[in-house]
């Protein structure tokens, strides 16, 4: 091979080795590029991602269900939700009743709500209470959670023995002397109407006529006389259910005995429960036979006279509640002040008035006279006319 050959051969492996070169810096140029266009396309759709949680986190989360109906609710204030009020009793349910004497002889702060019969707890039930943005259901509940939270107990002089006495007692009145009631009641809708001189307008707040809310009452009633069947006392003959009754208040009546209330000068849970219970017997119009409150009245005297003594220690307001049916009867009403000031705005308001009448009728008055200026104006002005043409008449 010659020496030009050779040289040739060189070269051409050289350049060979130059374009390999090239090609391979291209491929690292490409590739290069071909990550740094990864990079930003990730880059953008992280950017992206982040844009998208900015803007969700921008769009307000929709608020939290309330707990409770009481929205603008006081710190440390019970409101109560229970039926409304009948013109003999603060309430047609024992356990409505038994609540409102707990809260007022344990002196805590509370305040009717007016739910206008709509709302119940969250078991279904009335009454219940909320506070500070909790609900707590069922009268038994209520009263041990507010006693523990305010530490209040009425049993608290109680002796072991004493409070075994008045556990099995609750349950004695609240587990069958009050299906003895409920009994009675649901079999007997009318009694309930007259006796408790119910509105039905205002216990239902429905604006139905009075014919169709007594069939609704009475059909609700019929429905809850069934429960007293699944409950066992009402598969019993009515005078049965009524001797069980007159077992019950014996049984009271001789716990009782002279004593103030069933423990001794001071009211406890027992006492709550049973006035809760005795009251919807005790309280029934007088002018409607009702046996069991006869029976009652007669055999258990001192039943009668312990029902009159709680009401006056804890419903001092009791005739102005029923006659007013007002629920918040214990709180105080605005000071005499306020309703005098009132006046004041309201007499200002109409001598305001009539000053605007009376400048009304200045006008008016003026306006008059001057339609009536003008007028004999217009009339001189027409009498001078025909003087006038008159005379230029008699110059011809």
């Amino acid at each position: 091979m010659t020496t030009e050959t050779e040289t040739k051969v060189v070269e051409q492996t050289e350049e060979k080795e130059e374009v390999k070169e090239e090609v391979k810096k291209e491929a690292e140029a490409n590739n290069a590029e071909e990550k740094s266009d990864d990079k930003a396309e990730k880059a953008d759709k992280e950017k992206k991602e982040e844009e998208k949680k900015e803007v969700k986190a921008k769009k307000e989360a929709p608020p939290p269900k309330p707990a409770v109906h009481k929205l603008d609710f006081e710190k440390e204030v019970v409101y109560l939700y229970q039926f409304t009020r009948t013109p003999v009793l603060p309430s047609l349910s024992p356990y409505c009743l038994k609540v409102e004497t707990w809260l007022r002889l344990a002196n805590l702060k509370y305040e009717n709500v007016d739910h206008k019969m709509k709302y119940k707890s969250k078991k279904g039930q009335l009454p219940f209470v909320e506070v500070n943005g909790e609900e707590i259901a069922d009268s038994a509940i209520i009263i041990k959670e507010l006693g523990s939270r305010y530490s209040v107990d009425l049993d608290g002089g109680l002796t072991h023995e004493q409070r075994n006495v008045a556990h099995a007692t609750i349950s004695m009145i609240e587990n069958h002397f009050a299906w003895v009631v409920k009994y009675f009641s649901f079999n007997n809708p009318d009694l309930i109407i007259q006796g408790y001189k119910l509105d039905l307008k205002q216990v239902t707040q429905r604006a139905l006529p009075t014919i169709i809310l007594n069939f609704l009452f009475k059909r609700k009633f019929k429905a809850a006389a069934k429960k007293v069947r699944a409950h066992g006392i009402g598969v019993h003959k009515p005078e049965e259910i009524e001797e069980f009754g007159h077992n019950d208040l014996t049984v009271l009546s001789d716990l009782l005995g002279d004593k103030p209330f069933f423990f001794g000068d001071s009211p406890t849970s027992l006492d709550v429960v049973a006035f809760a219970n005795l009251a919807q017997v005790v309280y029934m119009d007088k002018e409607v036979s009702y046996s069991l409150r006869d029976w009652m009245a007669e055999n258990c005297p001192n039943l009668v006279e312990f029902c009159n003594r709680v009401k006056d220690q804890a419903f001092p307001d009791w005739e102005e509640m029923c006659t007013n049916l007002d629920l918040n009867s214990h709180l105080p009403k605005p000071p005499p002040e306020e309703k005098v000031e009132e006046v004041a705005a309201e007499k200002k308001d109409e001598k305001s008035k009539e000053e605007e009448k009376k400048d009304e009728k200045e006008k008016d008055d003026t306006e008059k006279e001057k339609a009536h200026k003008d007028e004999k104006e217009g009339e001189k002005e027409d009498n001078k006319k025909t003087e006038e043409k008159e005379k230029e008449e008699e110059k011809k």
